[in-house]
């Protein structure tokens, strides 16, 4: 069976938009690997955290920071699609040193 990821969200601090949008993102890149992307408003204020099957994927208050799209996905594949390609968020990021 194919796993729910689950965005549970601060509906008081305005962040529906936030986690529809993620929402989306995850859908389109694993539309083969996910059963439904699922948005919950949270009873707790400032609440932004990602679930994959109930485990935590990523937690804002734990975190101190939103995820990155990249890194979102890089955590979901991951688990889910190991031999994945994310092709550009695959990438690493070049050193500005060099």
């Amino acid at each position: 069976m194919k796993p729910e990821v689950e965005i549970e969200y601060c509906p008081g601090c305005r962040w529906l938009m936030r986690a529809a949008w993620t929402a989306q993102e995850l859908l389109t890149t694993f539309e083969a690997e996910l059963l439904a992307v699922r948005l919950r408003p949270s009873e707790t204020g400032g609440r932004f955290t990602v679930r994959l099957a109930g485990e935590v994927l990523w937690d804002r208050a734990a975190a101190g920071r939103f995820p990155e799209m990249k890194e979102l996905k890089q955590l979901l594949r991951d688990r889910i699609a190991p031999e994945r390609d994310l092709g550009h968020s695959d990438r690493k990021e070049e050193s500005r040193d060099a």
